[in-house]
């Protein structure tokens, strides 16, 4: 006799073995190894499988899993199992089980694909996300085309809405980073440049980076993660309710009145808020320069000014307007290709916030190529 598990096997006969199920068979304690069993079936005069029961203190889905695995190994070895000696409960549950025969194809196979086959699949997925996304953006440009001959169809409403929400509400959030921001590239500048008796350049430092660079790059990703998740969230949460398909079904173009509003919005008050990002970037810096530095608030602002030119500010008010289509494009592709599952709208929501900064830093590495080309 061998035991392992709560399972004893016993063979009375040369055509039979019992196996004694005992103890506890609940998930908390593990689940026993079918080997012992495996071990028994392979005599050559073996007919019958029985069981003995009669020490199963409780159970649960446990031993109807084992016991499956049991009839399996009698299916491979034309062994007969009798499960009169079972709970009735385990064999109503264990026919249950074998009522319905596993599909092909379901059990996920423990053998890896060749490599080739592997770089095959995932490269035609790229090219289909990458078909998808083409296919999106050109029903948005048509959609563009139909709000200039005056056919898009959209409420004012919803495009007043989203200003607000897109704009002003966003405020508070650009406020606090935009200050936070500039402070640290004072601070920065007025370690380095202090050793050489320069502090005065850090007002220089902080107006061109800000304008330029880091307040049109931090309202972007601020509004990635604010506003493009919430795009997709809105139009995601819309597919799972069918309230996109409704709208298809009206005949009214769910770009139209859905993402056009939305990219519109968004674009409009992108460049706003980059010159507000500046202005407070550039105001966080006066603090450091006039708090560690021995500067006053009219030299700070007059080198900031100095420093300023209208083709810096133009740059980084343009950059930002590219960046709000981006940012809206990407959060409305997201929301457009959500599944219909609550798990599938924070999957879409994620995506859109990921994709949104990726565009943003190759939007602007490609920008700062282009002006170094331009000499500007």
């Amino acid at each position: 006799m061998t035991s392992r598990h709560g399972v004893a096997v016993s063979r009375p006969n040369e055509a039979t073995i019992v196996i004694r199920l005992s103890g506890t068979w609940e998930m908390e304690s593990g689940f026993p190894s079918l080997d012992v069993v495996r071990e028994e079936l392979s005599g050559k005069k073996l007919r019958t499988v029985s069981f003995d029961a009669s020490d199963l203190r409780s159970w649960d889905s446990t031993v109807v899993t084992f016991l499956a695995g049991v009839s399996a190994l009698c299916r491979e070895r034309g062994l007969t199992m009798d499960p009169e000696a079972l709970p009735a409960g385990i064999q109503r549950l264990l026919r249950l089980a074998e009522a319905v025969p596993e599909r092909p194809g379901v059990r996920r196979s423990a053998e890896r694909r060749p490599w080739l086959e592997r770089i095959g699949t995932r490269a035609l997925v790229v090219f289909d996300a990458q078909r998808d996304a083409l296919a999106f953006v050109g029903e948005v440009v048509f959609s563009f085309l139909r709000l200039l001959r005056g056919t898009a169809r959209f409420r004012l409403v919803d495009l007043t809405l989203l200003v607000q929400d897109t704009g002003a509400s966003a405020l508070p959030i650009v406020t606090l980073i935009s200050v936070l921001v500039g402070m640290i590239l004072a601070f920065v500048g007025a370690v380095q440049l202090a050793r050489f008796g320069a502090q005065i350049y850090v007002a220089d430092l902080v107006a061109v980076a800000m304008v330029r660079e880091m307040g049109c790059i931090m309202t972007a990703i601020i509004m990635a993660g604010r506003t493009g998740s919430g795009f997709a969230a809105q139009l995601g949460t819309m597919k799972v309710t069918q309230e996109i398909d409704a709208l298809s079904t009206l005949g009214i173009p769910p770009i139209d009145f859905l993402v056009l509003p939305r990219i519109l919005a968004l674009s409009a008050m992108m460049p706003l808020l980059c010159i507000y990002s500046d202005l407070l970037g550039i105001f966080g810096g006066g603090l450091v320069a006039v708090g560690m530095l021995d500067l006053t608030a009219v030299q700070y602002a007059r080198e900031s000014q100095a420093a300023l030119t209208v083709t810096s500010a133009a740059i980084g008010v343009g950059k930002s307007l590219v960046f709000g289509i981006l940012i809206a494009i990407a959060g409305c592709f997201r929301g457009m290709q959500s599944g219909k599952s609550s798990s599938a709208v924070g999957d879409a929501a994620t995506s859109a916030v990921v994709t949104g900064i990726v565009l943003i830093i190759v939007a602007d590495g490609l920008f700062a190529v282009l002006f170094n080309l331009l000499g500007i």
